[in-house]
């Protein structure tokens, strides 16, 4: 009887490992055409792919500098950060995430938002092999046509024409950075005329938007 279970378990596995790296190597060049957190959106989705290459460099900028500095020189894991927030959530007080931008890629695309330890060990199964397959260039145009970026929005292109009424492919450093400033909560931070918070946040993005080129922290999307 165990030696059975055993094989079952060894089997399945197999197969899932056939299965998940088949899946990436497909959407290496197919844009996935849906995602489960669009498909429980209780708003529905409007969504608009578009390549990388019409999506203004702005926004690029604009999201290594709010979401992930360190995402063209790590692995997919920011272990510093994923350090800190572990010791923070610790002390108590608000939740922080350390998550990088090809970790949330992996999460948008594969899995669903609810945190847990299964969904966590099967996000970071899928980092490695978007990291692996992808490569960083294809990592950034997937995180930016399926992240949440309003109700019922998803990714850059939908969320440009509705706030700003033109294409992502000529985004402002202001625009990309107030976008950038409420994508960790797109449905209750406001991207036309923001205030608070999110204001201060979209000028501090859009300062940081400046040393992002100078230090070329977005060149590995661009070599």
């Amino acid at each position: 009887m165990l030696l059975k279970l055993s094989r079952f378990i060894a089997l399945a596995f197999l197969w899932f490992c056939i299965i998940s790296v088949g899946l990436v190597v497909v959407l290496r060049f197919v844009p996935p055409p849906v995602t489960m957190t669009m498909l429980l959106d209780e708003n529905g989705y409007n969504k608009d792919w578009v390549p990388l290459s019409r999506i203004d460099r702005n926004m690029v900028s604009a999201v290594i500098a709010a979401e992930d500095a360190k995402f063209c020189t790590h692995d997919g894991f920011d272990r510093e950060a994923i350090e800190k927030a572990i010791q923070h959530n610790a002390e108590g007080g608000k939740i922080r995430g350390g998550s990088t931008i090809s970790q949330q890629t992996a999460k948008n695309v594969f899995l669903w938002q609810d945190g847990g330890y299964i969904r966590k060990g099967l996000e970071a199964w899928f980092t490695l092999l978007i990291e692996s397959i992808w490569g960083k260039r294809r990592i950034m145009e997937v995180y930016l046509n399926v992240a949440e970026t309003g109700i019922g929005t998803y990714g850059i292109e939908a969320g440009s024409q509705r706030y700003f009424k033109h294409s992502a492919a000529r985004l402002s450093r202001s625009e990309a950075a107030r976008m950038a400033a409420a994508l960790p909560q797109p449905k209750k931070r406001a991207v036309v005329s923001p205030s608070g918070f999110t204001r201060r946040y979209g000028n501090t993005i859009q300062r940081r938007i400046r040393i992002v080129r100078r230090d070329e922290l977005d060149s590995c999307v661009y070599q």
